[in-house]
């Protein structure tokens, strides 16, 4: 059973259980890189301070495991999932902190199992995987600003929140959230130096600097493709319609941690206390981000992708034992277990079945084969190395990551194809019959895609 004695040893079997397991799991059942991953590898090929859809540290980030690891599926596997673990021990050291209890706080990350963002999805290294880390440590700094005081704190908040902003953008709902609280509590409760207060926002800023002057370099090409996503300003229905959505969804997405929750949980009374210095920083770093993007779906009419919730709920297994703490101290923690542990072990299992039944995904993209189709054919008709790839993130993305000579990738090039020189070792891949027509090199056909070649004879 659960005691303060054991539970480190707990605590750290179910993080090797879960770093393990889900980079395992992906890797021997899948025969390609998710799509978001080979989108951000696109990006690491030729790195800049933003890209077309989003910011750029998720590119930065498989680019540093690429210079470590090459093409290795296993290695992105796990890159994803030391960002969800070093979540997991975020939010353990800050339970511990907030909620004064070790066993407390390792119910408070045990409950996110509960949760699919946390096991399910993250094979799939992406800007949502991103976030997490960063968002964790914003709300650890958040607190720690409040409590202590210390200058130091609000520089390492302002750095994480930074981050968070270069992973996505709609890390912004957190940092709203944050800020009311300050103003929150400088107004209400004088708690926080107001020197201090403007400490985090310049930091942030610097951080953001080289994005920000990338963006107005780029026509703020990320923000347009964010709206475009969203459906921009929607029809009347649309107001009503993408909320009503949005919270269906959330809802059905958080049963297992309900009902993991139930097995927790005594009694649901609760008296709500909104003099509770530590309910109002929840609320504020919670309850406030989810309310605030659920508003904007609303007064917006705007389309709220399920996947873009991913780092809301990182604390609501913390906000569940802060409510109900005082009857989970009453329990036998026997059915909470068994519930805990049958989410632990079903995740891997029916992510496998899926991967083993559905033979139509795009993991099971023949990257590779491809790639290497390719290769032979450009060396049977050139003398230099491949150097760009030129094409959508998937076709061109995969033959980056998977051609060894590492080729950058490139969404377009300027000029036509014909007027590309051969010295620069450049690969398009598109619609074959446009292709066809204007290729001046070698062209060839991958089911579906077409491909011209032009380099060194």
């Amino acid at each position: 059973m659960i005691n303060n004695k054991n539970v480190r040893n707990i605590f750290t079997l179910f993080l090797i259980f879960h770093l393990v397991i889900w980079t395992l799991i992906p890797t021997l059942s899948n025969t390609n890189l998710p799509l978001d991953t080979v989108e951000a590898l696109a990006w690491g090929s030729s790195l800049d301070w933003g890209f077309n859809k989003h910011p750029p540290l998720s590119a930065f980030a498989v680019e540093v495991t690429y210079l470590l690891f090459g093409n290795k599926d296993w290695a992105y596997y796990l890159l994803s999932q030391i960002f969800v673990v070093f979540s997991f021990i975020v939010i353990f050291n800050f339970s511990e902190e907030f909620l004064n209890n070790k066993k407390l706080a390792l119910l408070s990350v045990l409950l996110l199992e509960g949760i699919y963002f946390y096991n399910f999805t993250t094979p799939e290294f992406n800007v949502n995987v991103c976030q997490l880390p960063f968002w964790a440590l914003s709300v650890l700094y958040a607190w720690r600003c409040i409590k202590f005081q210390k200058t130091k704190d609000f520089i390492l908040l302002g750095l994480f929140i930074g981050l968070g902003i270069l992973s996505k953008y709609l890390f912004i709902y957190l940092v709203i959230g944050i800020k009311l609280l300050f103003l929150y509590l400088i107004k209400k409760r004088k708690k926080i130096k107001f020197k201090n207060y403007f400490i985090a926002g310049p930091v942030a800023l610097l951080i953001l600097t080289p994005h920000i002057i990338w963006l107005m370099e780029n026509n703020y090409v990320t923000i347009f493709y964010g709206l475009q996503r969203t459906g921009g300003i929607g029809s009347f229905f649309d107001h009503l319609i993408y909320p009503l959505s949005f919270t269906v969804k959330q809802f059905a997405i958080l049963i297992p941690f309900f009902l993991m929750s139930f097995f927790l949980i005594k009694s649901f009374r609760v008296k709500i206390n909104l003099k509770d210095e530590k309910l109002i920083f929840l609320i504020f770093t919670t309850i406030a981000p989810i309310g605030l993007i659920f508003l904007t779906s609303m007064v917006m009419g705007a389309k709220i992708r399920t996947m873009w919730m991913t780092p809301f709920y990182l604390f609501l297994g913390v906000m569940v034992i802060y409510l109900y703490q005082k009857f989970i101290y009453k329990i036998d923690l026997k059915k909470f277990i068994l519930c805990f542990l049958f989410f632990l072990l079903i995740s891997p299992v029916a992510y496998l079945g899926i991967s083993l039944i559905n033979k139509n995904k795009r993991t099971d993209y023949p990257g590779k084969e491809i790639a290497y189709l390719i290769q032979t054919k450009w060396d049977r008709n050139f003398r230099n190395e491949i150097k760009i790839v030129v094409g959508d993130e998937w076709s061109a993305g995969n033959l980056s990551y998977h051609l060894d000579s590492r080729p950058k990738w490139k969404q377009s090039l300027k000029g036509s194809i014909s007027e590309i020189g051969s010295r620069e070792g450049v690969i398009y891949s598109g619609n074959p019959q446009i292709l066809k027509k204007v290729c001046p090199g070698v062209f060839g056909v991958i089911r579906p895609v077409g491909y011209c070649m032009i380099g060194q004879k």
